[in-house]
């Protein structure tokens, strides 16, 4: 890969790209389904079904868009725009409809639509996007970097989709109102707009010429080889590396979707808070979450990610357990909530941190197994397995509060509603997070392991075919789950 400087204004206009990735999930993942239910209408099953077919459609719809960009740039668009940063260019003009979620008194349908819509142009904008660390930087601390402007990005990005909607109450007077979260979604909007112009101006691709077999016409188009789109799927899956650092970042992310469903109910309900209340307690945990990201930076670099990941497991857990230790012990005062949930966003953020800083060398260990480079795959392969496992956490936490018997457009709930929502806090974040802590202990990727899988790499990129040392063959195949002798695209070999 050609060296290429990455300067300040690089990492700042990458990492700004979370205002939107980060940004827009914050806010659909903590008020969405409050949103539908308390001033729409709408009943919890209707909102869950909502967010559950919006994400299992986009689900879909990610890896797709991952194969294209892999592919892109065989097309004239491709080699004129950039086979990522194209899809980046034609979603700026509809991220707007970002606002339109956010309009009260509408129907199901127009709900469904709205949201549907949404989630294809973030897919569209996200998934080339998470390619870009790996494309302009083979270099481990670089890329650390990256998703360090990445993930701080996000999460002041998620401080203010907390803290907005106080803010906006207290302007119009102290009222809550459903109002408050359409001039959330304008603003927001803007936001992405700009970011996403910006990432277009200060990123960078790969050097077509760096690229295998680029200038070689494809055997079929890229939109319609969906055999090899598939098999492009499911031969990431094969990298053992690959397949725990899905675990790890399914119980990080999925444990977070839980705590975000149940936490404003839990508020409003349990506490009997506003949504001003919400806001400063969520707030609260947003800006440790911050702080948290820079601990997190510094101590994958220096203890490597699954020890710092095992951390932040327990952190977010006692978060979880304080949170619930105050409600049974009768406590009232908001103050000592907003200060356990410190304790939580200590390990959300480095949870948050973690997934992505490891995401960008994936692509590394694809390579040394298959000869190619995937980035978009591997893009593709992560969004639609966190989407359809939100999908599901969502699904089945508003199905159960549905059962449980919440009536919309109302605070005033059954007390079976309150222990439910009581009962999803205490049981669903800290049974996956149970499960990333077991698979953290398998994974074994960090700056040392990186460093010989390089190494290795470029002893195939010379055809040296040698046999490697005892201790680089036991790192390779640890990494890959593979044979030794099987890698490097096996045909590839002599």
């Amino acid at each position: 890969m050609a060296a290429r400087q990455v300067r300040l204004g690089n990492y700042i206009a990458y990492g700004a790209n979370d205002f939107l990735g980060a940004g827009a999930m914050s806010i659909i993942g903590l008020w969405v389904t409050f949103f539908y239910t308390t001033y729409c209408g709408l009943t919890v099953a209707e909102a869950g079904l909502i967010v559950v077919a919006a994400r299992l459609l986009d689900a879909f719809f990610s890896p797709l868009i991952g194969y294209i960009s892999d592919h892109f740039h065989h097309t004239w668009f491709g080699k004129t725009f950039g086979r990522r940063r194209f899809f980046i260019l034609i979603a700026i003009p509809l991220l707007p409809s970002f606002a339109l979620m956010w309009v009260e008194g509408q129907t199901f349908w127009y709900y469904l639509v709205t949201y549907v819509f949404f989630e294809l142009v973030y897919a569209m904008e996200i998934i080339p996007y998470e390619t870009l660390a790996a494309e302009m930087s083979p270099n481990y601390a670089t890329k650390a970097k990256f998703a360090g402007a990445r993930i701080i990005c996000g999460q002041i990005a998620n401080i203010a989709a907390l803290w907005l909607p106080a803010l906006i109450v207290e302007h119009l007077g102290g009222k809550d109102s459903p109002t408050t979260f359409f001039y959330l979604g304008i603003t927001f909007s803007v936001f992405f707009v700009l970011v996403a112009i910006a990432v277009y101006l200060f990123t960078w691709e790969r050097p077509r010429a760096e690229i295998p077999n680029a200038d070689k016409p494809p055997d079929k188009s890229p939109f319609s080889n969906f055999e090899q789109l598939f098999g492009d799927l499911a031969a990431t899956m094969r990298i053992r590396a690959f397949r725990l650092h899905l675990g790890m970042y399914l119980g990080g992310y999925v444990s977070q979707d839980v705590l975000n469903v149940a936490l404003p109910y839990f508020i409003a309900f349990a506490l009997a808070g506003t949504i001003t209340t919400t806001a400063n307690i969520s707030a609260a945990m947003a800006i440790a979450q911050l702080v948290s990201v820079f601990v997190a930076i510094w101590a994958c670099l220096r203890f490597h990610p699954a020890p710092s990941y095992r951390v932040a497991l327990l952190l977010f857990a006692a978060g979880v357990a304080g949170l619930l230790a105050l409600y049974a012990a009768g406590v009232t005062d908001i103050f000592w909530y907003c200060a356990i949930v410190v304790i939580a966003g200590l390990g959300r953020g480095a949870l948050n941190y973690i997934p992505w800083s490891v995401y960008n060398y994936m692509p590394d260990v694809d390579e040394i197994v298959t000869g190619r480079r995937r980035e978009g795959a591997f893009a593709g392969v992560m969004t639609f397995v966190r989407k359809v496992m939100q999908s599901a956490a969502i699904f089945i936490a508003t199905q159960i509060l549905n059962f449980a018997g919440l009536i919309p457009k109302t605070m005033d709930q059954p007390a079976s509603v309150v222990t439910t929502v009581i009962l999803i806090v205490a049981v669903g974040p800290l049974a996956i997070m149970a499960f990333g802590f077991v698979v953290s202990l398998r994974f074994r990727l960090n700056s040392e392991t990186h460093a010989v899988l390089m190494q290795e790499i470029e002893r195939f990129k010379a055809n040296d075919f040698t046999a490697p040392t005892p201790a680089n063959r036991a790192v390779v195949e640890d990494l890959t789950g593979c044979r030794y002798d099987d890698l490097w695209g096996r045909v590839r070999r002599p």
